[in-house]
């Protein structure tokens, strides 16, 4: 690499370097406090989950300040006739534009890594520490409202107050889904977490039970009860899974979408042999086309999520191949004046086409294996136009 060729490179890295930093430091307080009002976590819990979400912010705020340094580069290069004077040395403007390429193709594969890798690491360690804090988030909402709802398990815990760990006259009432809901009333009662199987245990003492459908009471002297943590995340996040974990959930899918295809065929000939043709209608026969709807929905969901990683990580490199030529182009020295008229068509184009091609990739309009590319092509058209007109001036 010729020394020109390292200045550039080291400008581009340096200026880089400085926003991406203060970015990043800007926008993870958004994401912790997100996450802080989602759960009620405290600040230490805060402080522990601090630098898990930093690595999540990368993918969004590496290719904003990988365009926004190459519009401060070049766009001041240019502006300083640094370009015209390289032209008259006979240098070819390729040699200029080409460490900007080049940096962004090394920041597309580090932003292919960070969502495959990184991100699931990070992800995963914020739910143990949220998991972790979950004892001390129960106490001390009880300590505080001297009430706990999880409506999820049809679980509601009443205290009159709390003593170190203990509950004092607790009331609790469960009513899980589709059965009547029954009251346990105890003089203390303790909770205790196993976070391996991922439950709560209710420890009782002098607690008095109303059981449904019985008028008379039940007194137990202790009683231990279990019953799961709340689940946030029933749902899989491509997001939150490697590209590993992603195919294997698309073979599950498919699979499992399959076999619910098959079952149902056997019992439609199986009914249909015998003359049964109510059993089509009836809800066990029905379930298989719930599995195989499902199945497909979560293989376009995962599927599309895969195909669009890798675009988004490849942007970085669309993203200078359109604004190094662009704040040529524009040869001013108000290099924000750049960035914004460069970033305004990113914005109201590039992202739009990107979130419209995921969501119909995600209903089946689409095949994702190439409409979350779109966005990209797009970006590769107005770059090849303003490479064409630096090439040629």
């Amino acid at each position: 690499m010729r020394l020109l060729e390292r200045y550039v490179l080291g400008e581009l890295m340096r200026v880089f370097g400085i926003l991406v930093t203060i970015s990043t430091l800007l926008l993870v307080f958004v994401g912790v406090f997100g996450q802080a009002k989602e759960h009620d976590l405290g600040y230490w819990q805060i402080l522990q989950i601090l630098p898990f979400v930093l690595p999540s912010l990368l993918p969004y705020t590496i290719p904003a300040m990988l365009l926004l340094s190459a519009c401060v580069v070049y766009g001041r290069m240019a502006g300083d006739n640094e370009i015209i004077a390289a032209r008259a040395a006979g240098i070819n403007v390729m040699v200029l534009l080409w460490p900007s390429f080049f940096l962004g193709g090394s920041l597309s594969v580090v932003s292919l890594l960070v969502s495959d890798q990184v991100i699931p690491w990070a992800f995963s360690n914020i739910e143990r520490v949220i998991t972790l804090a979950m004892e001390d988030i129960f106490i001390d909402r009880l300590r505080a409202q001297s009430q706990i709802n999880m409506r999820e398990n049809g679980i509601t815990i009443t205290v009159t107050g709390v003593r170190d760990r203990t509950l004092i006259e607790p009331v609790i009432r469960y009513a899980p889904r589709g059965q009547k809901a029954f009251t346990l009333q105890a003089s203390e009662a303790r909770l205790s977490f196993d976070l391996p199987h991922q439950q709560v245990w209710l420890e009782l003492w002098g607690a008095h039970s109303n059981l449904p459908g019985q008028q008379q009471t039940g007194y137990l002297k202790y009683d231990k009860i279990p019953f799961p943590l709340p689940q946030r995340n029933r749902q899989l996040r491509g997001s939150n899974l490697s590209v590993n974990d992603l195919q294997r959930e698309i073979r599950n899918a498919t699979q499992d979408r399959q076999l619910a295809l098959n079952e149902q065929a056997v019992e439609s000939v199986f009914a249909l042999s015998t003359g049964n043709f109510e059993r089509l209608n009836e809800p066990e026969f029905l379930k298989y086309q719930y599995r195989v709807a499902a199945g497909r929905d979560s293989e376009l969901r995962l599927s599309s999520d895969l195909h669009n990683r890798y675009a988004m990580s490849v942007s970085c490199l669309f993203f200078v191949l359109l604004g190094s030529p662009f704040a040529i182009v524009m040869a001013r020295k108000q290099v924000l004046t750049s960035f914004l008229f460069c970033f305004l068509p990113i914005l109201t184009v590039y992202y739009p086409i990107t979130m419209m091609t995921q969501n119909l990739s995600k209903i089946g309009t689409l095949d994702p294996s190439w409409a979350v590319w779109s966005a990209n092509a797009v970006m590769g058209l107005f770059a090849t136009y303003f490479l064409r007109r630096v090439m040629h001036t």
